[in-house]
């Protein structure tokens, strides 16, 4: 499958490494001539120039792109990548930064395929939405963390609170929540945990036992 990712910081660099070791065709766009170089080291095609314009992402591919991950820092661009990837019939997930707003949500949801939230979802969750996978299958976990799928048990403390403020350990990271009968599914941070739901976690092995608890449930 083939890939533009907008933006190579943090978050673009590890989804595009995650997408090349799947062998998945990936093009780098980035404005800024140092990233674009580190990207061109790494191995990636690389379009210099600015995400939002249309010419550059026409230059990248993106007629024939299977999804355009708009990962920059900057919404603005972001949401203007992701129109272009639409207009274009591409999978478009948009990046918007850890300082979560409904109104913002509610604002760019209906527009693109996936909504993500970097700190919350890592490049591996961006990877798995722009795949239109299913989180069950998720394989991108190092030997030393663990994913897991928690249920909530009728009588947990957690039922009725909203996931964002599930007290997990630290090193702990939500990627995936479903109904006692829907499919996992990227969650948004206003969703309230009903008893049956599950809630996928990757955690370091040390800390599923501490997780386990804070749901009341068996992995």
């Amino acid at each position: 499958m083939k890939f533009v990712i907008v933006g190579y910081g943090r978050v673009g660099k590890r989804t595009s490494r995650i997408l090349s070791e799947e062998d998945h065709d990936v093009v780098v766009v980035d404005n800024d001539h140092e990233r674009a170089e580190r990207a061109r080291d790494a191995g990636y095609t690389v379009v210099e120039g600015d995400g939002q314009e249309e010419a550059v992402l026409e230059e990248a591919g993106i007629a024939t792109a299977d999804a355009i991950g708009a990962l920059t820092p900057d919404l603005n661009v972001n949401f203007a990548a992701c129109m272009v990837g639409k207009h274009h019939g591409a999978r478009t997930v948009l990046r918007i930064d850890e300082d979560y707003r409904e109104d913002i949500y509610e604002k760019y949801a209906e527009d693109v395929d996936e909504i993500i939230y970097p700190e919350r979802l890592g490049a591996a969750g961006a990877k798995t939405a722009m795949l239109g996978g299913d989180f069950n299958v998720l394989a991108d976990i190092t030997e030393q963390l663990r994913f897991s799928v928690f249920t909530v048990d009728a009588d947990s403390p957690l039922v009725g609170q909203r996931l964002v403020s599930v007290d997990l350990p630290e090193e702990a990271r939500v990627y995936a929540h479903g109904g006692a009968d829907e499919p996992l599914t990227i969650p948004l941070p206003t969703v309230e945990l009903e008893a049956g739901d599950r809630v996928a976690v990757v955690v370091d092995q040390d800390g599923v036992d501490a997780v386990r608890e804070s749901f009341h449930a068996a992995a």
